[in-house]
């Protein structure tokens, strides 16, 4: 359409925040992210969201389904398509390279919107009480200079930075917050800014999430902040996971598997529900050791409500040493409540966190699930680096991402106000 808005997403991860603006109208002109498996999986959606808009998403379906591979399904599409994700690292050192790259996807048109948030673990406040300095080193601290400069560069009409609490709270070595030294550049550099803490559960997703989202505005130009109105999920974890065929650990695959259903008001509202093939519902094998604890876990909450304390558990099971700190390191998802606790990059390490709720399965989560709680459409495909999927890559992209339905109705939000 004529008046399509058009963006620049920065450490875009797997795309769970340019998802929500794409799936609003906006066009994108660029990802740049640093990770290959991310970068990958970008390339793959993009091509998803051309092949649609031209009718030919069968194409799209052969790739889930097996029939065609990655090189086939990239090169289907338009180079510019294929070009649009950016696999560096921003950094000072890079930003030139980068800079040509997207002067040459614009080809010539003023930029609209900056969206994006560098890394999040140098704000983290788990990051920070691990590392013996604090952090305050820590060059991740620093990306927001590079962001400013894009700004500078770019001079788009609008920006959206957004990133986790901690940046509130974190402080360089002279005590300063890293959050006040930003939006004085951002000042400095011809915009006004705006804050507030969103927290997804608010907003139609099915998870306790809060996330730092600014947003700036070319001086002298006037905007609301995009607070989009609330939306409390008339839905449930498990009905959400209900509809995915039950599995043990160690089942499942990365190939497709057919739900059973798809009557959950919530899964048809927040579109992840569609009539392409719905793949990595692939669960994690376990160690005889964690099934029990996990029989446990699941047990003590269906039955009590009670979350397993490490120190409760018999004898024989407990491997740590540490038994005073993170003593809830084994957590079910709750399956009675509107949302669940954060889903966070760890998940791709072990599932202890997300236990499924249901006995009979005994296992953790599924990254099908886990982005199913993070509103990813079922037809979104995580990529690894080679040819072969990777559980890890998948899981660690899912935690990083922004929820897709909180950023669709802030992009929802955003627009409205451009119209206005």
């Amino acid at each position: 359409m004529s008046n399509q808005l058009n963006f620049i997403d920065l450490f875009a991860g797997a795309g769970g925040l340019s998802e929500g603006f794409i799936q609003e109208g906006y066009l994108p002109i660029a990802h740049v992210e640093a990770d290959a498996a991310a970068c990958n999986t970008l390339r793959t959606r993009m091509a998803y969201h051309w092949l649609v808009a031209t009718g030919s998403e069968d194409l799209y379906a052969d790739y889930l389904n097996g029939k065609i591979d990655r090189d086939v399904l990239h090169a289907a599409v338009p180079r510019q398509v294929a070009r649009s994700t950016i696999n560096v690292e921003i950094r000072p050192s890079t930003l030139a390279r980068i800079y040509s790259e997207i002067d040459s996807l614009l080809r010539g048109r003023e930029l609209d919107l900056l969206i994006g948030g560098p890394p999040c673990q140098a704000y983290s406040l788990v990051g920070r009480s691990r590392d013996p300095e604090g952090m305050v080193e820590d060059k991740r601290n620093y990306l927001y200079e590079c962001y400013a400069k894009f700004l500078g560069k770019y001079r788009p009409k609008k920006f959206l930075f957004e990133n986790v609490t901690g940046l509130l709270s974190a402080k360089g070595r002279d005590g300063t917050r890293h959050f006040d030294a930003m939006r004085q550049l951002f000042d400095e550099f011809g915009y006004d800014t705006d804050f507030s803490v969103i927290s997804a559960k608010d907003h139609g997703v099915l998870q306790n999430r809060k996330r730092v989202v600014l947003v700036g505005h070319q001086k002298g130009t006037v905007a609301n902040y995009p607070d989009p109105e609330q939306w409390t999920p008339n839905a449930t974890v498990s009905e959400v996971f209900r509809n995915l065929p039950p599995l043990g650990a160690g089942e499942g695959s990365v190939s497709p598997c057919r739900p059973l259903s798809y009557k959950s008001t919530w899964l048809l509202k927040a579109g992840v529900s569609g009539p392409l093939p719905v793949t990595w519902h692939q669960a994690r094998p376990h160690s005889e050791r964690d099934l029990e604890i996990y029989r446990i876990a699941v047990t003590e909450w269906n039955e009590r409500r009670s979350r397993l304390r490490y120190s409760n558990l018999p004898p024989h099971l407990k491997t740590h040493r540490n038994k005073t700190s993170f003593t809830d390191r084994f957590k079910v998802v709750a399956e009675n409540l509107p949302f669940a606790h954060t889903v966070v990059a760890h998940i791709c390490k072990d599932g202890h966190y997300y236990i499924h709720p249901d006995i009979d399965q005994n296992r953790s989560i599924t990254p099908r699930e886990a982005a199913r709680l993070q509103s990813f459409p079922d037809d979104y495909y995580f990529e690894g680096v080679g040819p072969r999927p990777s559980r890890t890559h998948a899981f660690r992209q899912i935690g990083n991402a922004v929820p897709v339905l909180l950023s669709r109705r802030i992009a929802a939000k955003m627009r409205r106000d451009w119209d206005a």
